[in-house]
């Protein structure tokens, strides 16, 4: 069976991890940029959790924390790998992180019309929350 190993993500994975998340997270989300990335990097250096078999991404999940709640994003793993634990060993590396941090509760935020994506976080324990939905505005740049 290949192996993996999860690690922080540095500047040098940022083109990488851009690609990666145009195959496994469905191209989703747009404004994924170099710079925004990079920043999020700088930022947090151990936010953006990669997994990677012989300098290949194959899973990513960015932990946020806010100093309130852990926030899970752009968990994803490559299509050929899925069902190899590689979801579930980025999800614990990330709830880790988290808790390191002070988190004692970590939610994600995942598309309603995404089928799959609802499946795993409900198979990992997570549970939909019905009393609230998301409110979004673009900030200028």
């Amino acid at each position: 069976m290949p192996t993996f190993m999860i690690r922080a993500a540095t500047d040098a994975d940022v083109e990488a991890v851009l690609a990666f998340w145009r195959l496994a997270a469905e191209d989703t989300d747009r404004h994924d940029t170099a710079a925004a990335v990079r920043r999020l990097v700088a930022r947090d250096p151990e936010a953006l959790l990669l997994a990677v078999d012989q300098d290949t991404v194959v899973g990513s999940v960015i932990a946020g924390w806010d100093g309130w709640r852990g926030h899970l994003y752009r968990f994803a793993v490559h299509p050929a790998r899925r069902r190899q634990g590689i979801g579930g060993a980025l999800l614990a590396a990330a709830e880790r992180h988290l808790a390191r941090l002070g988190a004692r509760r970590a939610d994600a935020m995942v598309l309603d019309d995404n089928a799959l994506g609802r499946q795993v976080w409900d198979a990992t324990g997570y549970r939909q929350q019905n009393d609230c939905h998301r409110w979004v505005k673009p900030l200028p740049s």
